[in-house]
């Protein structure tokens, strides 16, 4: 057997995805690598778009269509649940895979809010007011195209920001953006992603069994009893985790409630005090070496010696396991998934349109397409910065530490970024082909517009650190030297 390459600087083996064999070094680090910089579940999303729209505007067009299109049917027996029967693959992406998506975005509004920017009022005042403008803005530009027509139902698609994209832009701005514009970013777009929830929930359910909902309700109720009596064993949420979607999903809710209602019952607590890990850990490695015998002595390990050195090999995982809260185990281990898989296979299966050279001129001059498109670009940017701009000036909030009002609209351009979230609503808010498609058309061209503004601000025009520590410095020598 194969010893596996060891460095004197670790205490473990190096795990075969990084060792030095070839298939690893070849294939698996550089993808490792890869998903390591900031941006790469933004450029991911971006590949897997420009994908669908090449696909989808190809000779062999017809077959992305028609594989989106595909109707795939699941009964028991005579029975056949209304809408579950009646999904096809793109449905299936939208109402099932993206269910992970938003468990984890739910995951990510609970631990914030408990734990995080959202727990202090305070702090949390700033970001709140502006995802509040950044909501209500771009929603009234696009209601002044499409008031009174049969297209303003779609209100909610400009609303959104797509966090991966934004906070990959900033990303590539570097040492530029403080911390505490990346986390007043990070803080908006959390309250904006609640925002968008209540308006999936609330306007885009357009029919409504109680029965169902209420079975859901129950589902939920189970999860929590379950939680509160110390059941620790995932497959069994898990069971009643996906009677709770099937439940919403039959109900006419958006079945992606589900995941985020799953989420905030999640315990942002440990079962073990983190405190106490390392005394309890040190107890158990010592009751390990306890019953193995010295690396030089002749003793052979009996039988029952192993399995108590199992036993307490397991307690110890089980230690390390339950010493994290389920909140960030779950994260952890879900958030990988939902960024370099669901979310690119979610683009892929919505962002293609057929796009004839000829009528674009025509289709980008649509309502849909100018209220996505300018209130993504417009209303973003003059909703989150008019807002907080506001909120500071009465008192409401404060500007992060090293944080100008260059780099608050900086990013509210990058706010105007809606991809993910914007052709979700899309797809909920429009069953006439030709206006999604107009909304499609928006949301890319608003979404790169503002991304584009968004970068060109902080990357040009916004203080560097250097600049504002250089300042900062400045100003206290002046004070101190200034005469009582």
């Amino acid at each position: 057997m194969t010893t596996p390459e060891q460095d004197d600087d670790q205490l473990l083996p190096r795990p075969w995805p990084h060792s030095d064999r070839f298939v690893p070094r070849t294939f698996v680090q550089p993808v490792l690598s890869f998903m390591r910089i900031e941006a790469a579940s933004g450029i991911l999303l971006l590949a897997a778009a420009l994908i669908a729209i090449v696909w989808a505007n190809s000779p062999f067009g017809e077959s992305y269509f028609r594989l989106f299109e595909s109707t795939i049917e699941i009964s028991f027996g005579g029975f056949h649940f209304h809408h579950l029967s009646e999904l096809t693959v793109q449905e299936w992406i939208n109402d099932a895979a993206m269910v992970v998506f938003f468990f984890v975005v739910g995951l990510e509004i609970k631990r914030e809010v408990m734990v995080g920017e959202l727990r202090d009022a305070k702090a949390a005042a700033l970001p709140a007011l502006a995802a509040f403008g950044g909501m209500v803005v771009p929603a009234a530009i696009y209601l002044a195209f499409n008031l009174g027509t049969d297209f303003s139902h779609g209100w909610g698609i400009p609303m959104a920001t797509d966090i991966a994209f934004a906070l990959g832009v900033v990303s590539m701005v570097g040492s530029r953006v403080p911390v505490g514009a990346k986390l007043f970013l990070l803080a908006l777009a959390i309250v904006d992603d609640v925002g968008a929830i209540l308006v999936i929930a609330v306007v885009y359910t357009t029919e409504l069994s109680m029965v169902w909902l209420l079975a859901g309700v129950a589902g939920l109720v189970v999860i929590w009893l379950m939680g509160r009596a110390g059941l620790r064993n995932l497959p069994a949420y898990l069971v009643v985790g996906v009677f709770v979607w099937l439940a919403i999903l039959e109900s006419g809710v958006h079945a992606t409630i589900a995941g985020v209602a799953i989420a905030l019952l999640t315990p942002v607590s440990s079962y073990y005090d983190p405190r106490k890990f390392a005394d309890r850990a040190t107890t158990l490695v010592n009751r390990v070496d306890d019953y193995l015998p010295d690396a030089n002595s002749l003793r052979e390990v009996d039988h029952n010696a192993t399995e108590r050195v199992s036993s307490l090999l397991y307690d110890l995982r089980r230690l390390s396991n339950e010493t994290l809260s389920p909140l960030d185990r779950l994260e952890h281990r879900l958030a990988p998934w939902s960024s370099y898989l669901i979310v690119p296979l979610f683009a892929l299966a919505n962002a293609g349109v057929a796009i004839e050279l000829g009528s674009l001129g025509e289709l980008a001059r649509e309502p849909v397409t100018l209220g996505v498109a300018l209130g993504l670009l417009v209303g973003k940017a003059v909703g989150v910065f008019g807002f907080a701009w506001l909120a500071v000036r009465l008192g409401w909030g404060r500007l992060p530490r090293f944080t100008t009002w260059t780099h608050v609209l900086g990013l509210s351009f990058l706010a105007g970024i809606g991809f993910t979230v914007a052709l979700f609503v899309a797809s909920l808010a429009f069953e006439v082909p030709a206006a999604a498609d107009a909304a499609k058309i928006g949301i890319f061209g608003g979404s790169l517009v503002a991304g584009l503004v968004g970068f060109a601000i902080l990357r040009w025009f916004s203080p560097s650190r250097e600049d504002l520590d250089a300042d900062h410095d400045y100003r206290v020598d002046t004070e101190q030297a200034a005469p009582a």
